[in-house]
């Protein structure tokens, strides 16, 4: 089976479309690491996550920024724990939506990825199994820019030496797809797997 789009470039979000959302269990690990309450524990964990995604802001500096909020210290060993499960969190796959990915690959489909994402996940990007079916992979911390910003599709389409009216951009938070819509990229809010299979195979030759 496959899916063949001419003349375009297919980009994929990460999170929560390739990957599944932390489950139940991945939180709770990452909470009990902590030792601190879930809601300033979250609240921080959110709020100095942009800094990190736009590679602003290290891994270390990131922790320090959430024990500082938290009014708590944590031995390297402890942040390097807290590192590991929320890694391990973020990198669940969501095997219909990888399916649809190879699917497109069989058909000659360009595909990249484009994810707001530190530093840490650009080799797990490209150097997973997933990663043979990206010709490229942008990953927002290499860029100084995330998502909705409308110079990261810029630049997305320059790399890809595409036009922006030929990607293509699949992702989970529609104010990201509105921003790409807004320059006149074709868009879909991704809620499912079957959803975008209906979509990509709506837009086949």
């Amino acid at each position: 089976m496959s899916i063949h789009i001419p003349d375009c470039v297919v980009v994929f979000d990460y999170g929560e479309v390739i990957s599944l959302s932390p489950s139940a269990a991945d939180q709770a690990a990452l909470l009990a690491l902590s030792g601190c309450d879930a809601e300033p524990f979250w609240a921080s964990y959110w709020q100095h996550r942009d800094g990190l995604d736009q590679g602003t802001t290290s891994i270390l500096a990131y922790w320090a920024q959430i024990a500082a909020d938290l009014g708590v210290t944590w031995r390297a060993s402890r942040v390097h724990e807290l590192w590991v499960a929320d890694f391990r969190g973020w990198l669940g796959s969501a095997p219909k939506t990888i399916d649809l990915i190879e699917e497109l690959h069989l058909g000659g489909t360009r595909l990249a990825i484009l994810s707001n994402a530190g530093f840490d996940f650009s080799s797990p990007f490209r150097r997973s199994p997933m990663g043979q079916f990206f010709e490229r992979v942008f990953v927002s911390a290499e860029m100084d820019a995330i998502k909705p910003d409308p110079a990261i599709y810029v630049e997305v389409a320059a790399g890809l030496g595409i036009p922006l009216e030929q990607m293509i951009f699949i992702d989970n938070k529609a104010v990201n797809t509105d921003a790409a819509a807004a320059l006149g990229i074709k868009t879909h809010h991704f809620t499912g797997a079957e959803g975008l299979g209906a979509f990509l195979r709506s837009l086949e030759a």
